[in-house]
């Protein structure tokens, strides 16, 4: 690590602080901010790349605006690093991801110059509308501005607010953070005055407009009035989509420099023009990353890293991820067969489907952030015999839950749901948690799902999958590394709804599904060394349809069943209770225990930290299973 130089940072306590330098200063301002974000998350990990290309933003915005009373929503908070910095959390900004540490998102209980919270983008605008709305039914005066990226434009989700909010003619500022250069580059001073020109004051006609713009480049008048011309026709509506939808549209702008920005958020901040505003600034995602070099999507979230010379934290151990083994399988069996294609929602590297797109791009399509659009797109291939893959996390699988009912489930197409980052995400906290899956798919007709608990059970998963066309199919994985078993030469097709039994045992069974086996193994190990018992152990597979025939099994061959599932409640447990409860099977003495996750939001920490607070750890287990067979006061302790 180096020590930081960072004068005028250490004097910025409060907003107030800031807003009492002068402009001339903010620059540098504006540097040490950017190098105390870079040193934060060397030490921490997190998204980098994003809070890099806003830190001018940043500084602009709370330097003009008077926040917090002046609403700043950040859409999704990939890049409110530096935000938070400025706004009082500086001190404790290397808790970033950490148990009883600041978040990695925007959060509301966490400072009220987070307005609204955000893990998931293309909110802000709705956010931002529905405050600004809000404010004008209480008659307040505060300003709403919403920050969002040109990716997160991709969701449907921007556009029916724009709609909505262009529509109403109510104060709102719309900033478009262009950081990959996607809808317009830049044009440089021309654009930055010509945009400062139009709102500082009613400009009546063209011809005015051009005048003042050759005055101020008496150089090449002819090309000076020419670019102003055209930009005035794209401003006023001739061809901006943002204008049709009735926003009034500046820019585009260097969003690094300061000497644009601020004349231009001064004069909206003061402004005789009314309704809503939609602000074009061109970034540059992860500027001055010494090593973020070409490749910006490495440097879009890192783990931690050192500062002097860029190398990364590796993860312990060299086991494969379970998101590594899904796409390598899935590229095999693309290469036999031409029917299976990939679909995922911007995340080609994160769901690993870049390695298939490297030997079949053909095969493999990237939607943008639209997971709604995802899964009714893959329906529609579906439809037509093709055998689509649509791989997408969990938590961003419940955005396009209505479609999964209604365009996949009620027509019984075969979509093949890949959905990564199912349970617990450690770092990333309670909005990338996977934990809601189980229970908003196992409630749908049609649905199969299946649960690897280990590598070489998602290669026979992926493979069944594959060719499974009697309906829908989803199959969910952890994130990080496997369990270290070898990863089988020849993929198999499993039988759908059929459990294996990994351990023969007598009165207590444990039956668990997913990742939760490797936790159960040992749970058993322990109680067979400690106090003697053989337990068995069932590893479920499927979370639907159940296999009612081992489930009647163990409730009528054992005195006691514990059931553990790495889910929240009303999930794979929940349907293993209610066919026990519907087939009579509680006539016997059968004691029942169940093991979730608890009925509340669980923060960002570790992830093991994580289950042991939700009682998923061995002890937790263990204490459960122990609570089955003997008294409490004989608790087995590990050594």
């Amino acid at each position: 690590m180096t020590d930081l130089q960072t004068p005028l940072l250490d004097k910025i306590q409060t907003l107030e602080d800031l807003r009492q330098l002068p402009e001339s200063q903010l620059h540098q301002l504006a540097d040490e901010l950017r190098n105390e974000t870079i040193s934060a998350v060397s030490q921490t990990g997190g998204h980098l790349g994003a809070g890099l290309g806003v830190v001018e933003l940043t500084v602009a915005l709370h330097y003009v605006f008077n926040t917090p009373n002046d609403r700043l929503i950040w859409d999704v908070g990939h890049q409110s690093y530096p935000h938070k910095i400025l706004t009082g959390r500086r001190n404790r900004i290397t808790t970033l991801r950490k148990k009883d540490g600041l978040s990695g998102f925007t959060k509301r209980s966490e400072s009220p110059f987070d307005p609204f919270g955000a893990g998931h983008s293309s909110t802000s605008i709705s956010a931002g509308f529905g405050m600004a709305i809000a404010r004008d039914l209480k008659n307040m005066k505060n300003h709403v501005i919403s920050v969002i990226g040109d990716g997160a434009m991709s969701a449907g989700m921007a556009y029916e607010a724009l709609n909505n909010a262009g529509a109403s003619k109510s104060d709102m500022i719309v900033i478009l953070n262009d950081n990959d250069m996607s809808i317009a580059q830049p044009v440089g001073a021309l654009s930055a005055y010509l945009s400062e020109l139009i709102t500082s004051r009613p400009y009546h006609s063209l011809r005015v407009l051009v005048k003042e713009v050759a005055s101020r480049f008496p150089t090449e008048i002819e090309q000076a009035a020419k670019k102003a011309k055209n930009l005035a026709r794209e401003m006023t509506g001739a061809q901006s989509l943002f204008s049709k939808l009735g926003f009034f549209h500046i820019g585009p702008i260097d969003g690094h420099d300061l000497s644009h920005l601020l004349p231009i958020f001064k004069n909206l901040r003061d402004r005789d023009i009314h309704g809503p505003v939609l602000v074009h600034v061109v970034t540059e995602k992860g500027k001055g990353h010494p090593f973020a070099g070409s490749n910006s999507e490495k440097y879009h979230a890192v783990p931690q890293f050192n500062i002097v010379t860029g190398e990364q934290k590796k993860p312990g151990g060299n086991l494969p991820s379970y998101t590594s083994v899904f796409a390598d399988s899935l590229t095999d069996l693309a290469a036999k067969d031409k029917r299976i294609v990939a679909i995922t929602a911007a995340m080609p590297s994160g769901t690993g489907l870049d390695k298939m797109a490297n030997s079949f791009p053909e095969q493999v399509f990237d939607v943008g952030i639209a997971e709604q659009h995802a899964v009714t797109f893959a329906a529609g291939m579906a439809a037509e015999g093709m055998r689509p893959f649509c791989a997408i996390y969990s938590t961003f699988l419940q955005r396009g839950y209505d479609q999964v009912i209604h365009d996949v489930c009620l027509q019984n197409l075969p979509v093949r749901f890949a959905i990564d980052r199912a349970g617990l995400v450690g770092a990333d906290g309670a909005t990338h948690a996977g934990i809601y899956d189980l229970a908003y798919l196992c409630c749908l007709p049609n649905m199969t799902i299946m649960c690897p608990a280990d590598e070489a059970e998602l290669v026979h998963m992926t493979n069944t999958a594959a060719f499974f066309d009697d309906g829908p199919i989803a199959l969910r994985y952890p994130r990080g590394s496997g369990t270290g078993v070898a990863i089988p030469e020849q993929a198999k097709r499993l039988a759908i709804g059929e459990a294996r039994i990994i351990n023969h045992g007598e009165n207590l069974a444990i039956l668990s599904i997913g990742t939760m086996l490797e936790t159960c193994k040992e749970v058993i190990t322990i109680l067979a060394k400690n106090r003697g018992v053989n337990a068995t152990l069932v590893d479920a597979r499927f979370a639907k349809p159940l296999d009612t025939k081992m489930i009647n099994k163990l409730c009528t061959s054992h005195s006691s069943l514990l059931i553990v599932e790495e889910g929240a409640p009303g999930g794979f447990a929940a349907q293993v209770l209610q066919y026990i409860v519907n087939s009579g099977k509680l006539e016997t003495q059968l004691r029942l225990r169940v093991a979730t996750l608890p009925d509340k939001i669980i923060d960002h920490a570790e992830r093991d930290i994580q289950l042991k607070s939700a009682g998923l750890d061995v002890l937790g287990i263990l204490k459960l299973s122990e609570s089955l067979i003997s008294d409490q006061k004989n608790m087995v302790t590990i050594a």
